[in-house]
């Protein structure tokens, strides 16, 4: 069962879903007119307005932070330096790349789960891929598909993976037994969790832009120490990228292959863009301007957020400190622990494990938000089945804090991966929808108009769209 699992791991994301997947991304980019680099500075004038919300929906900047929540976790501390060791610094390079492309499949998905959410009893908006699967193209059965791939591995294994990483670093910086830490995790989860979607948004929008601005900080602190190594520590990120170090010694294929793999893996692992994870945070907005396009706008500064920044904060911390050895046996949080506490002191280590724990600890709480909006979608709304579900995504949480999860990591890779070909799947199909709904955006953008979306402006949309949502927009 091991190897069969592990088969189709290596298959999904050796080949068909780095292929899939920056494919997607190349396509977007070019139907949407390179919209990522021309509208970049749109982005930061969405983000001004973007605390608006009413009594259906979050705000714009909730929905960002809940969907950063999810995409920065572990991985962005942990992955990275898993990337240095096995592909070189060259993976950072194609890991920018992938991040790049990435953010115009994150437009094209989120501004279709803006465009097709719906309402739940409780008046709360919610949608994402199942729901545009389901409305769009009329294929409940994938949005069914999509929704159980998610809950499995949003749901219920990657929160017993985090859970896992929070009870490591705890045990290791401070020697805390990992059932009292899965206990704290789990009182702080149902308090969160059992409060619904907007005390995680509530939650998400304090913790997340704190913590991640400390980490910059940091970072920014290790590269004030070490500025005279700058210049080369990039030179050596280029240089690596495109096989130059390694010319000498003969391996430059090899080497450009492998940096290619694990910085695209990484990347995709990192920023989740085209998984169909993002427009589920996403489609909970009450966008502003009252476009489906400003929310597509919003969640490409969450992909640029996650990697460029996040992930490059990590770069520059191991490969600064002098701790770095390519294939070396130190990896992982550990090598991230070691170069910060190499620069700052030991107080490094304790920073990373308190860092690890609340991005984490966000991450388990909008990976069940996710969950939630899919499980909505299979019962509608059907209010005893999630009580159960959650109680069942804290015992994952406990059960994660006290065991170790190879095989069920891989599991939830592969799950993560089916996910991702589902949604890439519907979003190419929907490809015209979005084109479309981008040229109305920045038409009314060029007229010196505030963006709005009306339904009754499209006649051939208006049949597929919950009624009231949007039109003559009353909802916004």
């Amino acid at each position: 069962m091991t190897d069969l699992i592990n088969l189709m791991n290596d298959l999904l994301w050796g080949s068909i879903l780095v292929y899939l997947l920056v494919g997607v991304g190349i396509y977007f980019t070019f139907r949407l007119g390179f919209i990522q680099f021309r509208h970049f500075g749109h982005i930061f004038s969405v983000l001004r307005n973007s605390r608006k919300s009413d009594s259906s929906g979050i705000s714009s900047f909730q929905a960002l932070c809940t969907s950063l929540a999810a995409r920065v976790g572990t991985g962005n501390m942990a992955g990275v330096a898993v990337a240095l060791t096995l592909g070189g610094p060259g993976a950072i390079f194609w890991m920018w790349m992938t991040a790049m492309l990435g953010m115009a499949t994150s437009f094209a998905e989120s501004t279709l789960a803006q465009l097709y959410k719906t309402r739940d009893k409780d008046g709360n908006y919610r949608g994402g891929p199942a729901y545009y699967m389901e409305k769009g193209l009329g294929m409940r059965w994938m949005g069914v598909l999509f929704s159980i791939f998610l809950i499995i591995a949003f749901g219920l294994v990657f929160n017993a993976v985090q859970a896992n990483s929070i009870s490591s670093a705890m045990n290791t910086a401070f020697g805390f037994e990992p059932l009292h830490v899965g206990i704290v995790i789990v009182l702080l989860s149902s308090f969160v969790i059992f409060g619904g979607i907007r005390k995680i948004a509530r939650t998400a929008e304090l913790i997340v832009p704190f913590m991640a601005l400390a980490y910059i900080v940091i970072a920014l602190a290790v590269v004030f120490i070490n500025i005279d190594k700058l210049p080369a520590a990039i030179n050596l990120i280029f240089r690596s990228a495109f096989g130059l170090e390694q010319a000498a010694a003969g391996g430059i294929g090899y080497a450009i292959a492998q940096a290619m793999i694990n910085g695209v893996k990484r990347g995709l692992f990192s920023n989740e863009a085209g998984m169909g994870s993002a427009p589920n945070a996403a489609a909970s907005a009450t966008p502003y301007p009252p476009h489906p396009a400003s929310q597509g706008y919003v969640q490409m500064l969450g992909v640029f957020v996650d990697t460029i920044v996040i992930c490059s904060a990590t770069v520059a911390i191991i490969l600064m400190s002098g701790e770095y050895v390519p294939h070396g046996e130190i990896t992982g949080i550990e090598l991230t622990q070691r170069a910060l506490s190499s620069q700052v002191g030991d107080w490094g280590s304790i920073f990373v494990a308190f860092a690890i724990f609340f991005f984490a600890f966000t991450s388990i709480i909008a990976n069940y938000s996710y969950a939630e909006t899919n499980l909505i979608f299979l019962e509608h709304n059907n209010k005893k089945g999630l009580v159960v579900f959650r109680i069942i995504v804290l015992g994952m949480v406990m059960f994660g804090s006290l065991a170790t999860l190879p095989v069920v990591w891989s599991m939830a890779d592969v799950s993560m991966g089916l996910m991702a070909i589902v949604n890439l799947v519907a979003i190419l199909l929907l490809s015209g929808i979005v084109v479309k709904l981008a040229k109305d955006y920045n038409r009314q953008l060029k007229a010196g108009k505030l963006p709005t979306f009306d339904a009754n402006d499209y006649p051939e949309l208006k049949s597929q769209l919950e009624e009231g949502i949007w039109d003559n927009n009353k909802s916004q």
